[in-house]
């Protein structure tokens, strides 16, 4: 019975905090934190959610880049 109540608790906690993090895609707001904790979490219980983690990461990476690269050009137009 424990672990029903475990696998609930990650279910309920994962699912609001990825859902919030959704929402503050469509709405300003730090989706960037929400929607990675929140798979994080859910990942504990759920592979599927581990790879949807993994992609995340993978695109918040990819933007980190491009926006570091963007920054970087505009400050040597500046000089």
């Amino acid at each position: 019975m424990s672990s029903q109540i475990r696998k609930l608790m990650i279910t309920i906690v994962g699912g609001f905090l990825a859902f919030i993090g959704v929402v503050f895609i469509l709405v300003p707001g730090p989706a960037f934190l929400f929607l990675p904790i929140g798979l994080a979490v859910l990942s504990l219980e759920y592979p599927l959610a581990k790879d949807w983690l993994r992609k995340s990461q993978r695109w918040m990476r990819t933007g980190a880049v491009k926006m570091d690269a963007w920054v970087s050009r505009l400050r040597r137009r500046k000089k």
